[in-house]
């Protein structure tokens, strides 16, 4: 309470409430991805950070930076046991690359110095700064300037020559690209090196951030299905990493392989997540002589025409890609719709494609409040599938409260189909039961009421002639709006 008094006295900050941990540490997540810069969360006590912790956990894999901030008892009262202690340094841990507890005011200052470098540090990191009551109570703070940050890791020249080699002996390659080597100018390297070599060029199945829009390469997702992604891997011989780790499937299945690239196939690193990728591709482009103006093919085709009849994972992409207006931002956790609807989008307007990184599904709501408020004057589209709605759908208010430019897609098929395709995926049989705690259509979920009760209008749509109007209405206004489109 003391630190939320505080705020009143410290120009320049600005602070956005949220009502569940689990949307500040989204927010957070997304406001970084779209700033390069770290917010700071406020967290209270261990359930606080508990409540935030499937998100942290998304922004760590996605390695953005943040930093953490999480109150806690007076070391004295702890002891006595109340209701609720807890290790919250144990929590920390497990999603945070930097964990501190200050128990002296005149500490603080210094230690949260170290906690923002730490943020800071190559292409992001978590960092936690746990404040017991005692640094409120006692003592006298002291104020601490600015720590420098090191600029990312240069690239190892040995490494772009033994890479430039492979690229010219003629055996297939793919350069899997990851995080910063995802944005503009990385990509345009990349670009080049692909069409000199005929390399091919693939992100990670779930990313930071991508520039995407129709003067883009158009760069693939590694498929999130195994079957899928050996068959794209298939006769591989090198993967060069770039800001990227190796493909490994997202779950286990029984008699599948985990890695998705062939077992003769040689992994080699460029530059890791934490090095100047763009500098790395640079490097590579002019080991190997490519031209600055060589592009042997048209990046992207011409924008479709929007999607009519019936909404279908297909349909509702190559409206995306007729109707996204110039520069939005697009967070995507579509789940069973999310390959589709970023294959068909290489021809839409420039914009960005976020996802959440870990596989804790909840994030895309609170990434896109996040995101609009560290891009303004862009809009935010969030594609957003009806069961992992609910984990963040309180985002809805702090949209309303912040009037942010977000146009969120529920996609409502009222089931999780996701894992739905799980269960057949290893070979489980499901009888009623099994099938009754993966429908969420008894009773039907009212998305468009949930939104208008907490300041949001929305409307539902069954058609993809009902979704084009409305969605071009709603990118055309200022504020936060709500579609429901109901889908099979």
């Amino acid at each position: 309470m003391h630190f939320v008094a505080a705020l009143d006295r410290v120009p320049g900050m600005r602070c956005v409430l949220a009502l569940f941990e689990g949307v500040a540490t989204g927010a957070a997540d997304g406001y970084a991805r779209m700033t390069d810069r770290p917010a700071a969360t406020l967290l209270h006590c261990g359930p606080g950070l508990a409540n935030g912790l499937a998100h942290l956990h998304n922004a760590r894999r996605a390695r953005v930076p943040m930093v953490n901030i999480v109150g806690d008892l007076p070391v004295s009262h702890r002891e006595l046991g109340p209701p609720l202690t807890m290790d919250i340094e144990s929590l920390a841990r497990s999603v945070s690359n930097w964990t501190k507890t200050v128990t002296q005011a005149e500490d603080v200052g210094a230690v949260a110095a170290s906690a923002v470098q730490s943020a800071r540090v190559g292409a992001g990191s978590i960092s936690t700064l746990i404040l017991p009551s005692d640094t409120c109570w006692g003592g006298d703070g002291r104020e601490h300037g600015a720590l420098d940050v090191a600029a990312p890791g240069r690239v190892d020249r040995l490494a772009v020559a033994a890479i430039a080699k492979v690229l010219r002996s003629g055996e297939p390659v793919v350069l899997m690209l990851g995080n910063r080597a995802l944005r503009r100018e990385a990509l345009s390297h990349a670009q080049r090196v692909a069409d000199a070599t005929g390399a091919r060029l693939f992100g990670e199945t779930f990313n930071t951030r991508v520039t995407r829009g129709a003067d883009q390469p158009p760069v693939a997702r590694m498929p999130y299905g195994v079957a899928e992604a050996l068959e794209a891997l298939a006769g591989v011989k090198h993967v060069v990493l770039v800001g990227a780790a190796a493909p490994v499937s997202f779950f286990a299945y029984p008699g599948r392989p985990g890695r998705l690239y062939p077992p003769d196939a040689a992994v080699h690193t460029l530059s890791g997540a934490d090095q100047d990728c763009e500098e790395a591709l640079a490097a590579l482009a002019a080991e190997l002589k490519c031209d600055r103006a060589q592009r042997s093919r048209a990046l992207n085709s011409d924008r479709p025409e929007p999607a009519r009849g019936v909404p279908g994972p297909s349909t509702l992409g190559r409206s995306l890609a007729a109707l996204l207006p110039e520069g939005a931002v697009v967070i995507d956790e579509g789940v069973t719709y999310a390959t589709a609807m970023f294959n068909s989008t290489f021809s839409a307007r420039p914009h960005d494609w976020l996802q959440p990184g870990g596989g804790a599904i909840g994030d895309g709501m609170p990434m896109a409040t996040g995101a609009a408020i560290g891009a303004p004057g862009r809009r935010i589209v969030s594609l957003e599938a009806d069961g992992s709605a609910m984990y963040g759908i309180q985002s809805l208010w702090t949209q309303a409260r912040e009037n942010l430019d977000v146009t969120t897609v529920v996609l409502a098929n009222r089931k999780y189909a996701i894992l739905m395709h799980e269960l057949e995926k290893v070979g489980a049989k499901a009888g009623a039961t099994a099938k009754n705690m993966l429908d969420i259509g008894n009773p039907n979920i009212d998305f468009v009421a949930m939104a208008r009760g907490m300041g949001v209008d929305g409307v539902r749509v069954e058609t993809m002639e009902e979704f084009n109007d409305v969605f071009v209405a709603a990118n055309s206004r200022k504020g936060p709006f709500l579609i429901e489109l109901l889908v099979e």
